[in-house]
């Protein structure tokens, strides 16, 4: 007989709808205690590495989950080439996760389109917002359907809420980190239930996450959404943080790239297509105007920084600092069956 200390497959796995659990600012050494501390900052540093000296439009293989696997044997890959926007399906019938991921984020960037915003007196903040944050929250759960196989069909209102959660508060009509953690928990979801897996990590960042950030950032634009808990100029970003961190891990070792060079308009220009954190620098120079330095002093500080391995360091420790171990963030994080807030098992 199994002793209590096995972890049950997913396939029998109890699926919930994940719920707030961290209620006041001494509740904060559960969460750091919690599985899913571990396993949420495992994840992201997961992609770090995988994506580590690597261009967006570089090519790699992504796995692909059948409808009819009841397990996910090893070879169940197509393999797959993927330069810039072109997928090639070498053996395959049916879309990818990958695919299908991008395909949900193409939907949410389309009914952005069909909700344009409206006139009002106030420039920020726009109640258009509501509406299309309405859509999502009545469509979320047939969307993570279109993404994971029949026989995981009961996970999909337990990673929906994390979708839901990932677009900004449809109340204050702002967005934040603690959105955007909620969109990388949504993928460390996916991996855990075997529709994502490890050897997608570039996928998962260049692909998913990437055309994520478009949208956001689109989101952000049309409804001149307000930064959440900003800490203003001080602050990283107003509104991103893991683009930094996934960035940065790209540019580790480039031959001529250096930290210094991101505050250069030029090598922006030029290089952004490639590179996650200049396609971050090139939006805030789009919505900022005045010296960077001013509007930006954190990251004008970063740009004097050495090498891009040392920035890659400091931005993961000031992500758990300013983010992962900030009560007004974390306070919104849901746990559930996926990500649990049961200590860590070891």
């Amino acid at each position: 007989p199994g002793t209590s200390e096995e972890v049950a497959p997913p396939l029998q796995q109890s699926f919930m709808i994940p719920k707030k659990e961290i209620n006041m600012v001494s509740d904060m050494a559960k969460w750091k205690r919690s599985q899913a501390y571990a396993d949420y900052m495992g994840f992201i540093l997961t992609l770090n590495e995988g994506v580590r000296g690597k261009k967006l439009t570089c090519e790699y293989k992504v796995s692909e989950v059948g409808e009819d696997l009841q397990s996910f044997p090893q070879d169940a890959e197509a393999l797959c080439v993927l330069s810039g926007w072109e997928i090639r399906e070498v053996t395959s019938g049916q879309k990818l996760p990958i695919e299908k991921l991008v395909a949900l984020l193409n939907t949410l960037d389309r009914w952005i389109d069909e909700t344009p915003p409206v006139d009002q007196p106030s420039r920020f903040g726009n109640k258009a917002f509501r509406t299309w944050y309405a859509k999502l929250d009545q469509e979320a759960e047939k969307l993570v359907a279109t993404v994971i196989p029949k026989h995981l069909a009961d996970a999909a209102p337990e990673v929906a809420v994390y979708l839901k959660e990932s677009v900004g508060n449809s109340t204050r009509i702002d967005y934040g980190t603690g959105h955007e953690a909620a969109f990388a928990a949504f993928l460390c979801c996916l991996c855990k239930i075997g529709v994502l897996r490890v050897d997608d990590q570039m996928a998962i960042v260049f692909k998913v996450f990437n055309r994520y950030l478009e949208v956001m950032r689109k989101l952000q634009k049309t409804y001149r959404m307000e930064p959440a808990g900003s800490q203003g100029v001080w602050g990283l970003d107003d509104f991103q943080f893991l683009p930094f961190i996934w960035g940065s891990s790209q540019l580790i070792d480039h031959p001529n790239l250096e930290p210094r060079h991101f505050v250069d308009e030029k090598v922006v220009n030029e290089n952004h297509k490639d590179f996650m954190f200049l396609e971050c620098i090139l939006f805030i120079t789009e919505m900022k105007t005045g010296p960077f330095a001013e509007h930006s002093n954190q990251l004008w500080n970063i740009s004097a920084v050495p090498s891009w391995s040392k920035v890659n360091q400091g931005l993961i420790r000031m992500y758990k600092a300013e983010c992962l171990e900030k009560f007004p963030v974390i306070q919104h994080f849901k746990f559930g069956s996926l990500l649990p807030i049961q200590p860590v098992t070891s």
